[in-house]
């Protein structure tokens, strides 16, 4: 599984409603709603990087409301769960 981060910055108007439209493409895991430099944050977990680019550009892009986006791409995923069981195996 691939996961990519996109920081949205959205033109005035209605967030939720374009929080939503994003939400409901496919590959989009979760959109946040935050404060700070940008309005949005969409999650993205795909199998393949070449879907990011097509979600990004392709997807994301034409969704009328967005002034901006910038795009990270993770190379790992670290979580609770992965330390948890990484300490199990010591038992």
């Amino acid at each position: 599984m691939v996961a990519a981060v996109v920081l949205i910055r959205s033109v005035p108007g209605d967030v939720p409603a374009l929080a939503r439209r994003i939400a409901g493409i496919e590959g989009v895991a979760e959109v946040y709603s935050v404060s700070g430099e940008y309005d949005l944050i969409a999650i993205l977990r795909v199998e393949q990087y070449e879907r990011i680019a097509e979600i990004v550009t392709e997807e994301i892009a034409q969704v009328s409301g967005i002034e901006r986006t910038n795009t990270l791409t993770a190379f790992r995923v670290y979580s609770k769960q992965d330390l948890e069981g990484a300490w199990g195996m010591f038992d």
